[in-house]
């Protein structure tokens, strides 16, 4: 995995711009602690920071290939599954390789299929291909979007980079933010393509954008389809299986020390079996823990139990070596790790404590392993969360997880100055994106009112929900140089789950039952009863009061942040004496826009 930028521009010689794009670059350090190179002709610019997973000493980047008709390179970041299948064809189509890295087959999949070589490939990717032959750029990204990718269109090109940072670095990009960016930003939708900075979008996941003389063009080579599902239970849960064990295999390959991230959820915990199961070394497993949340855990609406207990019956089956990170209250609300996470986010669109400690877990994860594998995304496959079963949710005519949202919080966590609330008009720019989702879904002739509805519900979190996690996760393990892997991702599986009927999704009457079903055998009992519990959030009382006292400090002057947050509100749950969720919540909210305007000193236009 690494990072990616560059630049385009048919009037301009960007051969004078090696400064520029070298500043552009180092944006990307820390998704690729191990090298750095860059490729520079008339009008095209690549760079690349790589972190070293697979063939180490003959995967450098930019990769070019010299032809009569002018070079093509490119800069890719992510990893390739099927590689090694690809790599035959393409010998047997002639192809002579000098690397034994993925980089090297995607590459000449270009120069054998052009653009349809996205349509062979497994796995999580955004690359860009600088093809001088037709003077085009072809930038590609992952199906699901597990591999973030910007683009910034100019006058005479494009620039682009797996984060907004790389863009943000080159001087002709003004870092501004409109009214319809403060809308993404806190709409928790994720509308695809959108991000947020203004002129710029994401490579939706799926497509293939080309950018030539005569403007940019997209091309989408995946989308989710609805096709009968004609295998009966038990072929299904056996296909799942089978597919699993599959994923796991080809996503446990590389070069470096790998480990598995345990939760002692299902979703986790079946990826550390199976890979137990197949490796031949003894895997490495990392769960997160807080100082004294296991012996005083509290149960609420979101977790009846603690995870230790359970992560500890997977580590002892699966023969694990395993490792609990412990943070305390202190780590969590330090505003340097908090800068840590806007920084690697770009934006104040985190999860507060969640994000903290998701970063503290992946930077003490780094120092042991380079890979990870991840269980996220199985709710969203297999039907995992409340909101699938909670009937208002289900018939909220919105995304499930803001009725579910907006029924636990209400507008206790509001935190938006008033004129800013009125000017957003949220709830209409919720509504067009929902709607313009449902457009989309492919109906199933036949099927009930509820499986259509499950349907559609399946369909928002698959292409709405999981890029905010997915995102999230990236961001993250990237921003301390460790590729995090999501086998729950691998499009095959997703596009089987998609296909069956929500009556087969929750034949035991619990959440995700063809996962259970595909897995019980390799895991313990009491994971296999334990009911969905989201990732940990502390519970400890000294995490909010020290948010209080960070809160506090910003009351007593006229900070950029009260254009946004509600001076009034923040002052009273400052010196609130008890702090709920959704309290707390809002005050992370604010320290997170707070520091974001100190960093990034956006140009806001409100208006």
């Amino acid at each position: 995995m690494c990072g990616i930028t560059g630049w385009v521009a048919f009037q301009h010689d960007l051969r004078g711009e090696q400064a520029t794009l070298d500043a552009m670059t180092e944006t990307m350090a820390c998704r690729g602690p191990d090298d750095r190179g860059t490729f520079t002709t008339e009008h095209a610019a690549l760079g690349h920071r790589r972190l070293a997973v697979i063939d180490l000493p003959g995967g450098r980047q930019p990769m070019r290939v010299d032809t009569p008709e002018g070079p093509v390179a490119m800069v890719y970041s992510g990893e390739t599954y099927n590689f090694t299948e690809l790599r035959e064809e393409l010998a047997g189509r002639g192809h002579r390789f000098t690397t034994s890295s993925d980089t090297e087959v995607v590459l000449h999949a270009y120069l054998e299929w052009d653009l349809a070589l996205a349509d062979r490939l497994n796995g999580m990717y955004a690359f860009a291909i600088w093809d001088g032959r037709h003077e085009k750029l072809v930038m590609v990204r992952d199906r699901m979007g597990i591999k973030p990718f910007y683009f910034h269109e100019t006058a005479d090109g494009v620039l682009f980079g797996s984060e907004p940072k790389a863009i943000l670095a080159n001087p002709g990009v003004e870092p501004t933010v409109t009214l319809d960016g403060i809308r993404e930003l806190f709409a928790f939708v994720k509308t695809p393509g959108h991000a947020v900075w203004d002129g710029m979008r994401e490579v939706e996941p799926g497509t293939i954008v080309t950018v030539d003389r005569t403007g940019s063009h997209t091309r989408r080579y995946w989308a989710l389809r609805t096709r009968e599902h004609t295998d009966d239970r038990d072929t299904t849960v056996a296909r799942v299986r089978e597919l699993l064990d599959d994923i796991v295999r080809r996503q446990l390959v590389a070069d470096v020390p790998r480990c598995v991230l345990l939760s002692g959820g299902l979703d986790s915990s079946a990826l550390t079996s199976l890979a137990a199961r197949q490796l031949d070394e003894r895997v490495r497993s990392f769960a997160v823990d807080f100082v004294g949340q296991t012996e005083n855990f509290v149960p609420d609406e979101m977790r009846s139990t603690p995870d230790t207990p359970y992560v500890h019956d997977v580590a002892e089956l699966a023969g694990t070596e395993h490792e609990d990170i412990v943070l305390s209250a202190e780590q969590l609300a330090d505003p340097a790790v908090r800068r840590q996470v806007i920084r690697a986010r770009d934006l104040p669109n985190g999860m507060g404590d969640m994000d903290t400690s998701l970063l503290l877990l992946f930077t003490a994860i780094r120092g042991h392993s380079t890979v990870a594998l991840s269980g996220e995304s199985a709710d969203e496959v297999f039907g995992g969360y409340r909101q699938f079963f909670d009937p208002e949710a289900r018939r909220a005519a919105t995304f499930p997880w803001l009725a579910l949202l907006a029924r636990q919080r209400g507008a206790r966590g509001q935190i938006l100055n008033p004129a800013l609330v009125e000017n957003l008009r949220l709830d209409e720019y919720v509504r067009d994106a929902y709607r313009t989702s449902l457009s989309k879904v492919e109906a199933l002739p036949g099927e009930s009112a509820l499986e259509s509805r499950m349907r559609e519900i399946c369909y928002l979190h698959l292409t709405h929900f999981v890029r905010i996690l997915l995102d999230r996760k990236d961001r993250a393990s990237m921003a301390v140089g460790l590729e995090v892997r999501v086998p729950f991702c691998d499009h095959r599986l997703v596009e089987y789950v998609y296909g069956t009927p929500w009556s087969m999704k929750s034949f035991d009457g619990r959440e995700k039952s063809l996962l259970r079903a595909a897995t019980a055998d390799v895991l313990p009992r009491s994971v296999v009863d334990r009911v969905k519990s989201p990732y940990p959030s502390t519970q400890d009382p000294e995490y909010a009061r020290r948010l209080q006292r960070n809160v506090r400090e910003y009351l007593s002057t006229d900070h950029q942040v009260f254009d946004i947050a509600d001076r009034n509100w923040v002052r009273e749950a400052a010196r609130a004496e008890r702090i709920d969720q959704p309290v707390r919540s809002g005050l992370e909210r604010m320290l997170d826009i707070a520091l974001w305007l100190d960093m990034y000193k956006p140009v806001l236009k409100l208006s």
